[in-house]
């Protein structure tokens, strides 16, 4: 057998693992980033798993300082200081390390890749198979015989292995002992090794070529005319120093001893203590099997606000604090969650006579508070039927009120609930209620009183993470839920309903949903006040509750036969694409298959030299790199379009027809008012906000959906620029202010000032790229990501951002006001108050806390929108409601609302949501909205 040793360079692998998942972290309940110690064990793991090695260790650097930091005091001195929720994971990693009996190398005054590279060489010298596990450059003057180095998979490339003929490939040398020539020629950046300054990666490999040696090249350097022989001169002291300090050290005071080394059999305690803890509930079950149960809850918390004793900073927003501590506090008992149903005292009700349905009527009509929740045969509340209901009045008591599967029965006993249902003076509480509210609608049944939603209170309490309810208690009220998985089974084809399950579970089951629920909402209360998110809570988010499960209800038409025309028209434009790539690719291949377009276009038509491959092997294909060469050859631009069509045909084309309710013939989507962190909703099934718009090919989608009959319109109402005229009224840019007060088109303002010219000079280009900057600053573009999305130089960029500072300056002053204001107190808010909390806003890594900073800068505005369009929503659907209209609210889609508009009623709605849009959040500017009707909702937008 043969035997193979694996030696990882930890921070190397911890750092990459770390930034691959910095946009999409990896939070716990507790709020602790996880990116570090997941990614490095999901590589651990799938070494292990894949690779199979016989001996393996892992090796880390010391704090103690090396020969290289004392002969050059700046080495490795501009890195910048590590993210602190890296560095926290370093002792997790260790203990999984620990855990998977894996040795820890370490050894003061030596770095990882020297200890490395010692073993690598003696476990070679025994007859070992070597790879050294890094994705770090250096390593290659160590590869030899039987030693290699194994860059794992990374951000979709697959593995690479490199002995001595691939790194000497790679550097363009004859002999793996150059690779420090080169390294001593160019220098490093990363360790700030200086190399000669102004000679880089290709001349390095150039003079090599030439003169074998960086000695060589210094004796050589009077031969070397013109300025590079004069770097060279200059710079012969650091490139002797850069060659000293890239030099790996293979005499380490480590000895490897086979026996210390081998792979073992996990440490299963170990691990679960520390996955338990790290709530790695997936990959603990991968490594220990089913059986393995970690805390189910991954909501992540706010950054605490700025107490001195964790993060170095000092308390200056003492209720922030308050409420911040609460909630950790609530979240530290997650695992400590050993309360349930079994062993906590309560009283559950059955009611289900009609004299137990007449006495407890009669008790709730008597409450002012009361917690509701719906039984139901499946998740689609359109589509569903009621299997019972509960009620709860305080702690620890509630009541369950089963109903039979005939409909007719059931719509009886809800008739003896309406006047409870209609009671005005009633609070009705819920966890997602909506949910509840329309299920009810499709009964005929509304509530009529207030209500208070314990999943909004607590999106505003905390906007990112998970809320569901058995989450939500276990972090607040240390009490684990009964699972609706042992009622009726594990999620999939074999999982049943409700109505399987025997009455006294489904009681218990459903009464401690009401009681659990009510108890959250004493919980939240304070909160929402601690926090001062009340007037968002009671003024937003509570009342869009009503008005999008009216909207919900509604649904909207769809013109089936427009849809399968146009169905049968994509397919020809698809097949004629498709021909034409294979026309002038010379060859057929499946189009659909990544891999074959990948050789056609890399190996077979030579499109880029330097084209990236996936972790697969295969060729990248995305959209970004075949955008990047559609100037090339035609074929791409071809490629391009069989996949726009294709894409467009098979997710809303041909998936819209059958997303259509059988009880109504129309679509109903559902809005999530508890996801977004900015505020913004969203939809889905369908999700009506990505019904495409930027392409001719795409807004045609929108013709299909239809008034409902053709007493009916669809009317269409649209902010106007609505995030710039936000931008402008908070920041108080007074040349912005003036230009939407005097109406003037605000991209061709923006162009005339930042290129220098009058209004009427202003081109068509100019305004399409000041269009770019205008929405790229609320979203802290950089003069390179400019540059990339206009196709221009990038010096080009930076002077248009530079010219519109220079004549916005008030919205300079926003954004870094903005981000001061974040680092002083751990938040930013909209204008009505909604918060987000920026845990990393103070990091001292510079790339965790600019993506902090970019946040900061974009929340109160996208926020603010967000609210304003709400608050248009509520006010729309109460004029509505209040005038007995027939129109009907339909959708929401960013700042567009969509109506069914009677015929009859077109010139009264108008004036009224324009007047209600306008109104809705008044701003120092003008708010505009557009509105049209049309036969379509295209014709109407």
């Amino acid at each position: 057998m043969q035997k193979k040793l694996f030696l990882l360079d930890a921070m190397a692998l911890i750092y990459r693992a770390y930034y691959a998942l910095i946009r999409n972290p990896r939070l716990t309940s507790t709020g602790r980033n996880t990116n570090a110690q997941f990614g490095f064990t999901t590589t651990l793991l799938d070494l292990l798993n894949k690779e199979k090695p016989t001996h393996m260790a892992v090796a880390f650097d010391t704090m103690a300082p090396t020969d290289r930091h004392t002969s050059f005091a700046d080495y490795k001195a501009n890195r910048q200081e590590a993210p602190e929720d890296l560095t926290a994971a370093l002792p997790d990693i260790k203990r999984i390390i620990e855990g998977f009996n894996i040795p820890v190398i370490e050894s003061d005054g030596y770095e990882a890749d020297d200890v490395i590279g010692t073993l690598a060489w003696q476990a070679a010298e025994a007859g070992y198979t070597v790879y050294m596990v890094t994705p770090d450059k250096d390593y290659g003057q160590l590869v030899k015989e039987n030693v290699f180095i194994y860059k794992p998979p990374y951000m979709g490339n697959k593995e690479e292995i490199m002995g001595p003929r691939e790194v000497c490939a790679k550097w363009q040398i004859t002999d793996v002992h150059q690779v420090i020539d080169i390294l001593g020629l160019m220098g490093d950046a990363v360790d700030n090794i200086p190399g000669i300054a102004g000679i880089g990666e290709k001349t390095a490999m150039k003079l090599l070529a030439q003169y074998h040696s960086l000695e060589n090249v210094l004796e050589n350097a009077d031969k070397i005319g013109g300025k590079m022989g004069e770097k060279i001169k200059a710079g012969a002291a650091d490139a002797i120093l850069s060659k000293q300090l890239a030099t790996i050290i293979t005499d380490v005071p480590v000895t490897f001893h086979e026996e210390d080394f081998c792979v073992k059999s996990p440490d299963k305690e170990k691990l679960t203590e520390v996955f338990t803890a790290l709530e790695f509930k997936t990959l603990g079950k991968r490594i220990l099997g089913d059986n393995f149960a970690a805390a189910n809850a991954e909501a992540p918390l706010p950054a605490r606000s700025q107490q001195q004793d964790l993060f170095g900073n000092v308390v200056e927003d003492a209720a922030a604090l308050t409420a911040r501590d609460e909630v950790i506090e609530a979240a530290t008992n997650v695992l400590l969650a050993d309360k349930h149903i079994e062993n906590t005292p309560h009283t559950y009700h059955l009611a289900d006579t009609p004299e137990k349905r007449t006495e407890l009527i009669a008790f709730l009509q008597q409450q002012q508070e009361i917690c509701f929740d719906t039984e139901t045969t499946g998740t689609d509340a359109n589509a569903v039927e009621m299997v019972g209901m509960s009620f709860a009045c305080c702690k620890g008591e509630a009541w369950y009120v089963p109903v039979p599967a005939d409909q007719e029965a059931t719509r009886a006993i809800l008739e003896t609930f309406r006047p409870l249902f209609e009671n005005e003076k009633i609070t009705f509480v819920g966890q997602n209620i909506k949910y509840d509210l329309l299920v009810l609608k499709w009964y005929g049944i509304a509530l009529k009183g207030p209500i208070f939603d314990t999943m909004l209170a607590h999106y505003l309490i905390e906007p990112e993470g998970r809320r569901g309810m058995d989450l939500l208690s276990a972090q607040y009220l240390q009490y684990t839920p009964v699972s609706i998985e042992t009622l009726i089974g594990k999620k999939g084809k074999g999982q049943g309903n409700m109505r399987d399950v025997e009455l006294e579970k489904i009681k218990e089951y459903a009464a401690e949903d009401a009681d659990i629920t009510l108890q959250l909402k004493e919980k939240f209360i304070p909160l929402l006040s601690q926090r001062s998110v009340e007037k968002v809570f009671y003024e937003v988010e509570n009342p869009l509750v009503k008005v999008l499960t009216d909207m919900e209800y509604e649904g909207i038409r769809l013109d089936t036969q427009a849809l399968a025309d146009y169905s049968r028209e994509l397919e020809s434009e698809i097949k004629r694409a498709e021909e034409s790539v294979y026309q002038q690719a010379g060859v057929r291949f499946n189009l659909a298959s990544p891999k074959q377009l990948g050789e056609v276009l890399f190996e077979k038509l030579q499109l880029d030299p330097k084209a990236k491959k996936t972790r697969t092997g295969q060729y990248a294909t995305g959209e970004d790199v075949l955008a990047k060469l559609s100037h090339k050859h035609k074929i791409v631009e071809d490629i391009l379009v069989f996949r726009e069509l294709s894409k467009l045909k098979s997710t809303y084309v041909d998936a819209l027809p059958l997303m259509i309710n059988k009880r109504t013939n129309r679509v109903h989507t559902s809005y999530n008012q508890a996801v977004a962190v900015t505020g913004r909703l969203s939809s889905n099934n369908p999700n009506l906000q990505n019904i495409p718009i930027r392409t001719d090919r795409g807004r045609e989608v929108r013709k299909a959906f239809v008034p409902r009959n053709e007493e009916f319109v669809l009317l269409s109402a649209d902010y106007s620029q609505i995030e710039l005229r936000i931008i402008a009224a908070i920041s108080e840019d007074e040349q912005m202010i003036a230009a939407f007060r005097q109406g003037l088109d605000i991209h061709a303002t923006t162009a005339a000032k930042v290129y220098g010219v009058e209004m009427d000079a202003v081109t068509s280009d100019m305004r399409r790229n000041a269009k770019s900057v205008n929405f790229g600053i609320i979203y802290g573009v950089s003069a390179f990501g400019l540059s990339e999305n206009l196709g221009i130089p990038r010096s080009e960029a930076k002077t248009l951002i530079d010219n519109y500072f220079a004549q916005y300056p008030a919205i300079k002053q926003y954004m870094e006001k903005q981000v001061q204001f974040a680092q002083k107190n751990g938040y930013v808010q909209t204008m009505l108050g909604r918060k987000r909390w920026l845990k990393d806003i103070n990091s001292s890594n510079a790339v965790v806390r600019g993506y902090a900073e970019r946040n900061a800068i974009n929340m109160p505005i996208q926020g603010t929108a967000a609210d304003m369009i709400k608050l248009a929503m509520i006010a729309v659907h109460r004029e509505f409601k209040s005038r007995n209209l027939r129109s009907r609210m339909l959708l929401q889609v960013h700042d567009e609302l969509v109506f069914d508009a009677h015929r009859s009623e077109v010139d009264t709605i108008k004036p009224l949501i324009l007047e209600c849009m306008r109104n809705a959040l008044p701003l120092a500017v003008p708010v505009e909205a557009e509105i049209g009707t049309g036969n379509n909702w295209l014709e109407a937008h």
